[in-house]
């Protein structure tokens, strides 16, 4: 992705105010050599940086009519308003090793026997990973490829088909998972509950509950009856 930078003289906190307050946005670049100061129009940068590739990709940054490849490092946005407070980029070249941490696409997981047979879960643990690599070997995004996803399988991070040259940083995790297939968990069946007797309505409109009947009396005749056959 190709952007326009302009080289910035002042800075400071008023200066950055006056330029937030034209519609540009201060910024730094940084690496292979000396610093400098920039600025670029915000709503240019504010919709470049919705793009997914504009964060993970080695970028071509037009600076006073010299091209460098420059890689997004850092932003502040505002706390509450749509608006890129700061930016800072890194330069860098074909020798430059890079640590950054570039989006998973997963796919297949609607094919996969976890899915269509066993009616699982996908749980997406992760969906970023850290790798370390050369400048000119950073990947927009790595694919995970999710259809031989069964019941009760963990995708851990070094399970991951990386591109060559490209190695996973764990920063000190043992093997991180990615993905997990879990069962639903089944549904628990309600016991039913009797519905109560409806009120008889009393006088005045206002309903009394009936009084629960009472067991029937066993009558004194019968044992009479019995002794006199005796």
């Amino acid at each position: 992705m190709k952007f326009v930078a302009f080289e910035r003289t002042l800075q400071g906190t008023g200066a950055s105010r006056r330029l937030r307050n034209g519609g540009k946005v201060p910024g730094i670049v940084f690496g292979a050599g000396k610093p400098a100061m920039i600025e670029l129009d915000h709503n240019a940068l504010y919709f470049a940086m919705k793009k997914e590739a504009f964060h993970s990709s080695i970028l071509e940054m037009d600076l006073a009519g010299s091209p460098q490849k420059v890689l997004l490092r850092d932003f502040q946005m505002h706390p509450w308003k749509q608006q890129v407070l700061h930016v800072d980029f890194q330069r860098v070249d074909d020798t430059t090793r890079l640590h950054k941490k570039v989006p998973l696409h997963f796919s297949g997981e609607e094919n996969s026997v976890a899915v269509k047979t066993d009616k699982c879960l996908v749980n997406h643990v992760n969906t970023e990973l850290e790798i370390e690599c050369l400048a000119t070997q950073l990947p927009e995004f790595i694919a995970v490829d999710l259809s031989g996803l069964t019941k009760g399988q963990s995708l851990r991070a070094s399970e991951l088909k990386l591109p060559d040259g490209i190695k996973a940083v764990r920063h000190g995790q043992l093997d991180p998972v990615i993905v997990s297939a879990t069962a639903p968990k089944a549904e628990e069946e309600a016991a039913p509950v009797e519905a109560a007797a409806p009120a008889a309505p009393a006088k005045g409109g206002k309903a009394v509950a009936k009084p629960a009947a009472k067991p029937a009396a066993k009558t004194a005749a019968a044992p009479a009856a019995a002794a006199k056959k005796k």
